[in-house]
Protein backbone atom coordinates (compact mmCIF):
# COMPACT_ATOMS: atom_id res chain seq x y z
CA UNK A 1 0.00 0.00 0.00
CA UNK A 2 2.60 2.59 0.73
CA UNK A 3 4.24 1.69 -2.82
CA UNK A 4 1.58 2.62 -4.35
CA UNK A 5 0.51 6.18 -2.59
CA UNK A 6 4.34 7.12 -3.07
CA UNK A 7 3.68 6.14 -6.30
CA UNK A 8 0.38 8.62 -6.81
CA UNK A 9 2.63 11.49 -4.54
CA UNK A 10 5.43 10.44 -7.57
CA UNK A 11 2.73 11.09 -10.32
CA UNK A 12 1.19 14.07 -8.97
CA UNK A 13 4.81 15.63 -8.23
CA UNK A 14 5.89 14.71 -12.48
CA UNK A 15 2.56 16.80 -13.17
CA UNK A 16 2.94 19.72 -10.96
CA UNK A 17 6.57 19.97 -12.67
CA UNK A 18 5.40 19.50 -16.01
CA UNK A 19 2.20 22.32 -15.29
CA UNK A 20 4.77 24.63 -14.10
CA UNK A 21 6.94 24.47 -16.79
CA UNK A 22 3.70 25.32 -19.36
CA UNK A 23 2.88 27.91 -17.24
CA UNK A 24 6.58 29.14 -17.86
CA UNK A 25 5.88 29.28 -21.48
CA UNK A 26 2.85 30.68 -21.12
CA UNK A 27 4.24 33.89 -19.53
CA UNK A 28 7.67 34.18 -21.78
CA UNK A 29 5.21 33.94 -24.90
CA UNK A 30 2.32 37.15 -23.10
CA UNK A 31 5.71 38.82 -22.01
CA UNK A 32 7.30 38.79 -25.58
CA UNK A 33 3.64 39.26 -27.55
CA UNK A 34 5.19 42.01 -28.77
CA UNK A 35 8.82 41.84 -29.67
CA UNK A 36 9.72 42.00 -33.23
CA UNK A 37 13.31 41.49 -32.57
CA UNK A 38 15.03 38.54 -31.23
CA UNK A 39 18.41 36.72 -31.10
CA UNK A 40 17.28 34.68 -33.93
CA UNK A 41 16.34 37.38 -36.04
CA UNK A 42 12.31 38.43 -36.96
CA UNK A 43 9.69 38.59 -34.43
CA UNK A 44 9.40 36.45 -31.75
CA UNK A 45 7.75 32.76 -32.30
CA UNK A 46 5.35 31.35 -29.96
CA UNK A 47 6.50 28.47 -27.87
CA UNK A 48 4.23 25.41 -26.59
CA UNK A 49 5.80 22.59 -24.31
CA UNK A 50 5.14 18.78 -26.04
CA UNK A 51 4.18 16.45 -22.88
CA UNK A 52 5.61 12.98 -23.18
CA UNK A 53 4.19 9.71 -20.61
CA UNK A 54 7.37 8.15 -18.65
CA UNK A 55 7.51 5.29 -16.37
CA UNK A 56 7.89 5.91 -13.22
CA UNK A 57 11.61 4.77 -11.96
CA UNK A 58 10.79 2.41 -9.82
CA UNK A 59 13.05 -0.36 -9.93
CA UNK A 60 12.51 -2.56 -6.75
CA UNK A 61 12.35 -6.35 -7.53
CA UNK A 62 8.98 -6.13 -6.34
CA UNK A 63 7.66 -3.25 -8.51
CA UNK A 64 9.50 -5.26 -11.81
CA UNK A 65 8.29 -8.81 -10.25
CA UNK A 66 4.55 -6.92 -10.09
CA UNK A 67 4.58 -5.22 -13.57
CA UNK A 68 5.60 -8.96 -15.03
CA UNK A 69 1.53 -9.29 -14.33
CA UNK A 70 0.13 -6.10 -14.97
CA UNK A 71 -1.68 -5.38 -18.32
CA UNK A 72 -0.30 -1.73 -18.42
CA UNK A 73 2.52 -0.30 -15.87
CA UNK A 74 1.38 2.93 -13.63
CA UNK A 75 2.91 6.26 -16.07
CA UNK A 76 3.92 9.43 -15.42
CA UNK A 77 4.41 12.60 -16.73
CA UNK A 78 7.49 14.73 -18.36
CA UNK A 79 8.06 17.76 -20.61
CA UNK A 80 9.45 15.96 -23.69
CA UNK A 81 10.17 19.04 -25.87
CA UNK A 82 9.21 22.85 -26.40
CA UNK A 83 8.37 23.41 -29.98
CA UNK A 84 8.06 26.77 -31.81
CA UNK A 85 4.33 27.41 -33.35
CA UNK A 86 4.45 27.41 -36.95
CA UNK A 87 1.57 29.31 -37.55
CA UNK A 88 2.40 33.04 -39.88
CA UNK A 89 3.38 35.78 -37.94
CA UNK A 90 0.65 38.84 -37.54
CA UNK A 91 1.12 41.55 -40.13
CA UNK A 92 0.67 45.26 -39.08
CA UNK A 93 0.55 48.38 -41.21
CA UNK A 94 3.01 50.99 -39.38
CA UNK A 95 5.52 52.87 -41.40
CA UNK A 96 6.92 54.69 -39.05
CA UNK A 97 7.89 51.14 -36.81
CA UNK A 98 11.32 50.87 -37.09
CA UNK A 99 11.08 47.05 -38.27
CA UNK A 100 8.52 47.96 -41.31
CA UNK A 101 9.18 46.98 -44.67
CA UNK A 102 9.41 48.82 -47.81
CA UNK A 103 5.49 48.76 -48.09
CA UNK A 104 5.35 49.74 -44.48
CA UNK A 105 4.30 46.10 -42.89
CA UNK A 106 5.74 45.06 -39.73
CA UNK A 107 5.73 41.03 -38.92
CA UNK A 108 3.97 40.77 -35.27
CA UNK A 109 4.71 37.68 -32.51
CA UNK A 110 2.28 34.55 -33.61
CA UNK A 111 1.27 35.05 -30.26
CA UNK A 112 -2.37 35.27 -29.64
CA UNK A 113 -3.36 36.68 -25.97
CA UNK A 114 -6.71 35.12 -25.50
CA UNK A 115 -5.25 31.59 -26.69
CA UNK A 116 -2.13 32.36 -23.92
CA UNK A 117 -5.06 32.95 -21.61
CA UNK A 118 -6.70 29.82 -21.77
CA UNK A 119 -3.72 28.14 -21.70
CA UNK A 120 -2.60 29.70 -18.40
CA UNK A 121 -6.16 28.72 -16.97
CA UNK A 122 -5.85 25.30 -17.87
CA UNK A 123 -1.95 24.97 -16.72
CA UNK A 124 -3.45 26.50 -13.58
CA UNK A 125 -6.24 24.01 -13.27
CA UNK A 126 -4.21 20.84 -13.29
CA UNK A 127 -1.75 22.31 -11.04
CA UNK A 128 -4.53 22.68 -9.12
CA UNK A 129 -5.74 18.96 -9.29
CA UNK A 130 -2.55 17.75 -8.87
CA UNK A 131 -2.11 19.46 -5.72
CA UNK A 132 -5.43 18.15 -4.49
CA UNK A 133 -4.12 14.83 -5.95
CA UNK A 134 -1.11 15.58 -3.55
CA UNK A 135 -2.68 16.27 -0.43
CA UNK A 136 -5.07 13.43 -0.52
CA UNK A 137 -2.86 11.19 -0.99
CA UNK A 138 -0.54 12.68 2.21
CA UNK A 139 -3.78 12.48 4.00
CA UNK A 140 -4.51 8.53 2.89
CA UNK A 141 -0.80 8.00 3.92
CA UNK A 142 -1.04 9.34 7.43
CA UNK A 143 -4.22 7.67 8.32
CA UNK A 144 -2.81 4.10 7.21
CA UNK A 145 0.10 5.23 9.31
CA UNK A 146 -2.38 5.87 12.04
CA UNK A 147 -4.32 2.20 11.79
CA UNK A 148 -0.99 0.61 12.10
CA UNK A 149 -0.62 1.74 15.70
Amino acid sequence: MPNTLFSSMHVSSAGLTAQRSRLDIVAENIANADSTRTAKGGPYRRRQVVFQSAPIDNHSFSSVFQSSFDQGSLQSVKVAKTIEDQRPFREVYDPAHPDADANGVVKMPNVNSVQEMVDMNSAARSFEANVTVMEASKRMFLKSLELMR
